[in-house]
């Protein structure tokens, strides 16, 4: 009996061996991290991507400001992300993918392209799940936008995976906010409806609607916005 237990904890604290059924059981502990994660909605429509966050203010800090916590990030005018997880991994990723679609339209001059950024930023997750006295990034990501004039979303997991979605939740409650997301969407939603079927969602996987928890961007032909307080009210 001891000496299976010490094999598990030996498969357990190496993210360069495999368990003997084939698993990494380091990059599994991170993908739990992200379901610990507060809940982020990518919605695709028919010209728009939209990102709702649940921020999900600490309880126990009382005086933390609600703005100081973010949950979208602005990857170009064109190109945005929602995330779940370890929030200061989440923002190295995100600093990866600005200086690629920085130095993409430096050298092209054009519009970085939101596939070769996914791809980009989903090698760099994958190469920490093969190397030792590293870990695996403790967050997903929804990246979204446009891709020439289409919306397009996808889905990075801290296995380095990427899949395109039509609408896709992940963190706390997925299970239960996905489902909603297929049972209302519909692929011709404008941006008002794209918006309150995520916030419905988001309800649907218990969320409590208030102001200070939501956090909400879209990105259409104009480029990336996200809604100011009073403009959020007004969903909610």
């Amino acid at each position: 009996m001891e000496q299976s237990i010490g094999d598990a904890m030996g498969f357990d604290r190496a993210i360069t061996l495999f368990s003997p059924d084939g698993r990494l059981l380091q990059v599994e502990y991170a993908k739990k991290t992200v379901l610990q994660g507060s809940a982020a909605v990518g919605v695709i429509g028919k010209n728009a991507v939209v990102f709702v966050a649940d921020k999900r203010l600490p309880e126990e800090q009382k005086l933390i400001i609600p703005e100081s916590i973010e949950k979208i990030f602005k990857i170009d005018d064109h190109v945005g992300s929602a995330i779940s997880g370890l929030i200061a991994d989440a923002r190295m990723l995100v600093e990866k993918a600005q200086v690629e679609a920085q130095q993409y339209k430096v050298t092209f001059n054009e519009p970085a392209d939101i596939l070769l950024m996914v791809k980009q930023i989903s090698s760099d997750m994958q190469t920490f799940t093969q190397y030792g006295g590293a870990r695996p990034y403790g967050v997903s990501l929804l990246m979204g936008g446009l891709k020439g004039g289409v919306p397009v979303l996808y889905m990075l997991d801290p296995s380095g995976i990427f899949f395109q979605y039509k609408a896709l939740s992940i963190g706390d409650n997925s299970s239960a906010i996905n489902k909603s997301l297929e049972e209302g969407y519909k692929p011709d939603m404008d941006i008002d409806g794209m918006i309150k079927l995520a916030i419905r969602a988001l309800k649907a996987g218990g969320i409590k609607p208030q102001i200070e928890r939501f956090e909400i961007a879209t990105i259409d032909a104009s480029g990336f916005k996200k809604l100011d307080r009073d403009q959020v009210s007004k969903y909610l």
